[in-house]
């Protein structure tokens, strides 16, 4: 078994009460998501600032090394400690990542990642060579069940808006949900619970509240998801990378309503009946 490593748990508020007017001139208060920098540290080497919410701060600081690639193995990693006071995350290696300041600064491309997601290019290559299961499916009754689990999670959204969540099912269940104000960190603190606990992406459903974009495609071609479901729209790019991958995606998901864009095999439809509409005059 690989050896975890040392998290810290670092918590922090995740919402914060503002006075506000409507448009009645009324005063009231709402709450608003929190939105802090948290520098990444590796072996004092630094590697990037994100803006997060910090729900997982942990988790995602794992996720972002495992989806860059900067580091292979969980088992590579002694350590990963945060600290709000100083709005740092200072991650440890067991024992050293080789060439770790030239791949940190290899050229990145900006994505359309809320906050500006960036993914090292290198990784459009990798994902060519990614072994994805060919035996993954969904249900129909298995993604309507999957959306009202989510319309019934409890949420920052619901209470401060301004976030998107991401989670993942196997089969019914939820295994891991999560938000951040960009849909990058989202996906990157699910990568980082799955590393972190040994979970394979093989009969797995991710589910983002976010559009489904050549980002957020190939990290979860990365992670070995090959369903992928969204409250959103597909991009271009999210949709060419997933049609060549053998991905399957699913958007536009409100209630019993979906557009499935690719990965027509890996879906199981139970179509539902076309309501009848009446056409008989003066009926």
């Amino acid at each position: 078994m690989p050896r975890a490593p040392l998290l810290s748990d670092a918590s922090v508020e995740l919402t914060r009460a503002v006075d506000v007017r409507n448009e009645y001139g009324e005063p009231q208060q709402v709450h608003i998501p929190a939105e802090r920098p948290l520098t990444l540290y590796l072996d004092k080497h630094e590697l990037v600032t994100l803006m997060t919410v910090g729900a997982a701060p942990e988790l995602l600081a794992l996720g972002y090394l495992r989806n860059q690639r900067l580091v292979r193995a969980i088992d590579d990693i002694a350590a990963v400690q945060v600290d709000w006071e100083v709005e740092a995350c200072s991650i440890t290696s067991r024992g050293g990542i080789a060439d770790l300041a030239l791949r940190s600064s290899a050229k990145r491309v900006v994505t359309t990642g809320c906050g500006q997601g960036t993914v090292y290019a290198d990784l459009m290559n990798e994902v060519g060579t990614t072994e994805l299961d060919p035996h993954t499916r969904i249900r129909q009754s298995e993604l309507y069940a999957l959306l009202d689990a989510m319309r019934l999670h409890d949420s920052i959204y619901k209470t401060a808006g301004s976030v998107h969540g991401c989670a993942l099912f196997a089969g019914g269940e939820l295994l891991m949900f999560t938000e951040d104000v960009g849909r990058h960190n989202a996906v990157d603190a699910i990568s980082g619970w799955m590393w972190l606990h040994g979970v394979e992406g093989a009969g797995k459903v991710f589910y983002t509240t976010g559009r489904l974009t050549s980002e957020m495609v190939i990290k979860c071609a990365l992670m070995g998801v090959a369903i992928l479901v969204s409250r959103s729209g597909v991009t271009q790019m999210g949709y060419d990378i997933a049609q060549q991958r053998g991905i399957a995606l699913f958007a536009r998901c409100t209630n019993r309503h979906f557009l499935q864009y690719t990965g027509f095999e890996r879906f199981i439809a139970e179509p539902l009946l076309r309501p009848v509409v009446s056409t008989a005059v003066g009926a």
